[in-house]
């Protein structure tokens, strides 16, 4: 298991242990508060499903909304709290952490870890605060990124598995890991019909070459051979001309 996922699962333990005893809501919304503030704590899947937590959903219309906040900080994003109506109100901790979970969501896509689109996504009034928050993110243990000054982009290379998923996502994960594998399997065939037309290229050549080296060893001895004659045809010529009488 990650590291980063193991502590925050060993960070949300305790919250689990204390949902025991929030029996009334007011104190079940408490739990929700404190579990969201508090450092390390990035998922909450257990939580949710815990039964006096569960029970905010049918809660007054005063502590209902924890639940729906809950949710969103296990699988939502800083755009769903913004487009949700009459949720609590986020304090500095919560509204940071919910911006770095929303960081992990948008990292799946290159085209979404632009500066503008993430300050935009993410409410951010400027580049200090966005670069702030990624290497926030990146000290702990979240995300594995470089900052691309120059290219305005968050260049992210892994992620650490702290995202809940939502419900109902599990045939469209299934879904995405088919074509993910389609394409594997039809890049290696590319590959393995690459690597088979370079094997007969290179077969090709060496044939050649072995045909080149034959003519020209041929030409060779032919040479020699036909050099070989003419020594002993000018000895006859010259050996007549001592021997004929003066």
């Amino acid at each position: 298991m990650d590291p980063t996922q193991q502590k925050a699962l060993n960070a949300l333990e305790s919250f689990i242990l204390l949902s025991k005893s929030a029996t009334a809501p007011r104190s079940a919304a408490d739990l929700v508060n404190q579990a969201t503030s508090a450092p390390n704590t990035y998922v909450f899947a257990e939580l949710l499903q815990t039964p006096n937590i569960s029970s905010l959903k049918t809660a007054p219309s005063e502590y209902s909304p924890y639940y729906t906040l809950l949710e969103i900080f296990a699988w939502g994003t800083w755009a769903d709290y913004s487009s949700t109506p009459n949720l609590p109100q986020l304090s500095e901790p919560q509204a940071h952490k919910l911006r770095q979970l929303s960081l992990l969501s948008l990292s799946t896509s290159p085209s979404t870890l632009t500066y503008p689109h993430l300050l935009h996504a993410l409410s951010l009034p400027s580049i200090r605060a966005l670069e702030d928050l990624v290497i926030s993110s990146i000290y702990a243990g979240l995300l594995t990124a470089k900052l691309n000054t120059q290219s305005q982009r968050v260049d992210v290379s892994s992620v650490s598995p702290l995202r809940d998923l939502r419900p109902g996502s599990i045939p469209t994960l299934i879904s995405t890991l088919d074509n993910w594998n389609t394409r594997c399997v039809s890049v290696l065939e590319d590959l393995e019909n690459q690597v088979r037309e370079v094997k007969q290229k290179a077969l090709e050549r060496r044939k050649k070459e072995v045909r080149d080296e034959m003519v020209v060893e041929k030409l060779v001895a032919e040479a020699k051979k036909g050099m070989g004659g003419h020594p002993s045809e000018k000895g006859k010529v010259s050996g007549g001309k001592r021997g004929a009488p003066e």
